[in-house]
């Protein structure tokens, strides 16, 4: 199973233009970093939800609230150094979101895995600085957008919040644990980071009960935000996005790790600081250079997905690339 993970509670406008036009000048920049893939073409992504089917790797990513209606852009390599805009999910947004989501403009964080020949594309629908949102799902028999059976199907609402709830439906991420369980993990300051469990075939939630609680900073204004979980060697590794994204120079995010034996939880840090109590051992920072405010992170293919703003185009967002490699004691490490 292949599987991947805007402006998470941020408005994406004015940096999506400045992406855009800067995106083409990074062919020909200096080489990137060790560490992370030299990629070419169209990066203008935010929150990458990065998969791999067959030969082909794609990156869905955040909306832009003046291409497509907003809707989740689509953009796949074939040699995962190219890479090439392929529009987006959706001409027009659902009729249903504006109702349910009054004033959006964009859909965001998006979310892809693949579950017995169906791939599950789960996404934000929110504004800025609000918890009135929704997590809604798609669904689709392929990712490729010139096969004849292409087309994302609305299925509707999974998990929504409003000013009444203590948390927020946005940055869903979707684990599947050794029973074969569905799980998704979601959340953006507020109580911070909280899960709920969800079933087969249809992608939607199993049940009503109140979301757990993964992890939580304890300090206003609880950075927090963008989970997305790995299994490996029979651990769950939460990551996790810290501090400000979207203010491109001045960006802040960083990502961060806990470690658990259940996919539930509880999540601990390297120095076995619970991730509720406020604990997270880094795993990627910006470098005040080229890369700066790591964040909005899924992995595939032990690979680490990202976006960053970069130093060179004054701040525009783009794709990162970087293998996702594990230290003699089972932890992550990741290295520009």
């Amino acid at each position: 199973m292949t599987r991947r993970r805007m402006l998470r509670a941020h408005p994406i406008v004015a940096l999506a233009v400045a992406a855009a036009a800067a995106s083409a000048l990074l062919t020909g920049c200096a080489p990137a970093a060790s560490g992370a893939r030299e990629l070419t073409g169209d990066l203008a992504t935010h929150d990458p939800a990065y998969a791999v089917s067959g030969d082909v790797e794609y990156v869905y990513s955040t909306g832009d609230p003046n291409v497509a209606d907003g809707n989740i852009q689509i953009r796949s390599s074939a040699d995962g150094t190219t890479w090439n805009a392929r529009g987006a999910v959706w001409d027009e947004k659902p009729d249903w979101l504006s109702e349910a989501v009054p004033g959006v403009s964009n859909l965001w964080a998006p979310e892809l895995i693949e579950h017995d020949g169906t791939w599950y594309l789960y996404y934000a629908a929110s504004t800025f600085g609000q918890n009135t949102s929704v997590i809604a799902l798609a669904t689709n028999t392929t990712l490729d957008p010139d096969d004849p059976d292409y087309r994302w199907v609305d299925r509707g609402e999974v998990i929504s919040s409003s000013p009444a709830d203590d948390f927020n439906a946005i940055d869903p991420g979707v684990i599947v644990d050794e029973a074969g369980d569905p799980w998704l993990a979601f959340g953006s300051f507020w109580s911070g980071i909280r899960m709920v469990s969800l079933q087969w075939p249809d992608g939607g939630r199993a049940d009503a009960a109140e979301p757990l609680r993964l992890a939580d900073r304890g300090v206003p204004p609880n950075a927090i935000e963008a989970p997305y979980i790995v299994e490996h060697d029979g651990d769950y590794f939460l990551f996790v996005s810290f501090d400000s994204c979207c203010k491109a120079l001045a960006s802040t995010y960083r990502v961060m790790v806990g470690r658990a034996d259940a996919v539930t939880g509880p999540y601990v840090d390297r120095a076995g600081v619970p991730l509720l109590e406020g604990g997270g051992t880094s795993v990627l920072e910006g470098d005040g250079q080229v890369h700066i405010g790591p964040g909005g992170q899924s992995s595939a293919a032990g690979t680490l997905a990202v976006h960053y703003y970069d130093g060179r185009l004054n701040g525009a967002f783009q794709l990162a690339l970087l293998p996702l490699v594990w230290d003699a004691e089972g932890w992550p490490t990741v290295t520009w």
